[in-house]
């Protein structure tokens, strides 16, 4: 499968990774002004980018690829208007050129913005006998996702900090059945941190309440959605190891990943990140790498 990205992003892209290689002062836990439980993320606020923290005053861009590949999606062809309601599996790929942007307003709240160019397939099951297409196949704007993020309580003693966020994913290709976001999504969340001498454990959990109206005209419902553990070690100046456990997109605590990451500090102000989701699941996906570098200003 090919993905490709048109010239005219792959020169906006360019733009932005010229045009955003500035310097950076040198990190607050390299200069000491830290105490230890804080080494690992330098103080700042949890972004829903794993093993990432937004500073005071600072702007993270983050282009990134990312691609989907599982041989057993779940799928129901009532919600991609075929008819008949009952769940298949079938084989599902997809690529994505996404960008984040994060900054920091205050020591307390941050806000983020996400949005993606997305190519993705579906290849029906062979016992499928509905009229589902025996292969769907799409590509164009993907989630558009918005956040806001703030730090509740301060880590202090044995005391973890404490922050709540808001996901709220807006509507965008409303007759697309696999890249589509008919409605209005929003996900408020809670989430624990404490740094240790040997790492930075972080829990986090959202509530998803979906307005979406499929074809089987479910009710709207608020359920308890994406949960993870993550857990984050600074190697060196350069080095960060990220391990994540998560699941429970959708209000089904059944599609669980192993998520492993490193980050290489490349310069003050340019960060190459890779992670890698392994499905632990019959329905999480199998197999999600991304790699992207994160350009950081803070001033």
């Amino acid at each position: 499968m090919r993905f490709r990205i048109p010239k005219s992003r792959l020169v906006l892209v360019s733009a932005v990774l010229l045009g955003m290689a500035g310097p950076q002062r040198p990190s607050l836990a390299d200069e000491g002004q830290l105490p230890r439980h804080l080494r690992d993320r330098e103080g700042g606020i949890p972004s829903s980018m794993s093993g990432t923290y937004l500073q005071r005053h600072q702007l993270l861009v983050f282009p990134f690829y990312e691609h989907v590949s599982d041989h057993n999606q779940e799928y129901n062809p009532a919600k991609l208007g075929s008819g008949r309601d009952e769940d298949f599996r079938g084989k599902y790929q997809s690529s994505s050129a996404q960008v984040f942007i994060g900054y920091g307003v205050t020591n307390r709240l941050a806000v983020e913005l996400e949005m993606s160019h997305t190519r993705a397939t579906l290849e029906k099951s062979s016992s499928d006998t509905s009229s589902t297409p025996s292969k769907i196949e799409e590509s164009g704007l993907g989630d558009v996702e918005g956040q806001i993020r703030v730090r509740l309580a301060e880590e202090r003693g044995r005391r973890p900090e404490v922050f709540g966020f808001l996901e709220i994913t807006a509507p965008s290709q409303r007759n697309r059945l696999l890249i589509g976001s008919p409605d209005w999504d929003f996900r408020p969340g809670i989430g624990f941190v404490r740094g240790f001498s040997w790492g930075t454990m972080t829990f986090r959990t959202t509530f998803e309440y979906s307005r979406e109206q499929s074809a089987r005209k479910e009710p709207r419902n608020l359920d308890i959605g994406e949960t993870s553990i993550e857990y984050l070690r600074r190697l060196s100046h350069a080095w960060r190891l990220s391990v994540g456990f998560e699941g429970g997109e959708g209000g089904a605590p059944d599609e669980w990943e192993l998520r492993p990451g490193l980050q290489w500090r490349m310069t003050d102000a340019v960060l190459l990140k890779l992670d890698n989701s392994i499905g632990l699941s019959s329905k999480a996906p199998d197999w999600t790498p991304q790699i992207g570098l994160m350009f950081s200003f803070l001033r």
